[in-house]
């Protein structure tokens, strides 16, 4: 089953955003590109409402957000109630993020993240369901913070 994959970052970000969209083949993926596709200087809060709206407005099932650190956007798409993004560093996180907190968007950051390391990060975000149980009550939580 194809996963429609809603991709946004800024220009610090693009790079990485492009690299993954390339090389990323452990499972089908329908690509969504919010932009940015330049290297001309963008605000990443733009660009994390963008993916988040997105998201939110189910356009896709789950999405990618990327600019220079990860952090900037990663707080711009949560600024949505319908949205849990993790930022995440390593496929242990990304794993515990879908698993605990039924996380629907993934941020990664081009100056952090190699890009091998974003692809299993990617790899692990959609493999793994969300476990449900005791977690549930607490994911419901998050959207009245």
């Amino acid at each position: 089953m194809t996963i429609k994959l809603a991709v946004a970052s800024d220009h610090a970000g693009l790079p990485l955003k492009e690299y993954v969209k390339d090389n990323f083949k452990a499972v089908p993926v329908e690509w969504v590109d919010l932009g940015t596709n330049s290297t001309d200087s963008v605000d990443y809060p733009d660009y994390g409402k963008k993916l988040a709206d997105a998201v939110a407005a189910g356009h896709a099932e789950f999405g990618v957000a990327i600019c220079g650190s990860g952090i900037g956007i990663s707080i711009a798409c949560n600024r949505n109630p319908k949205v849990r993004a993790a930022m995440c560093t390593d496929s242990t996180m990304a794993r515990l993020a879908r698993e605990h907190n039924d996380a629907n968007i993934v941020c990664m950051g081009q100056r952090l993240t190699g890009t091998e390391i974003a692809l299993d990060i990617l790899k692990a975000f959609l493999e793994t369901k969300f476990a449900g149980g005791r977690h549930t009550g607490r994911v419901e939580k998050l959207g009245n913070c």
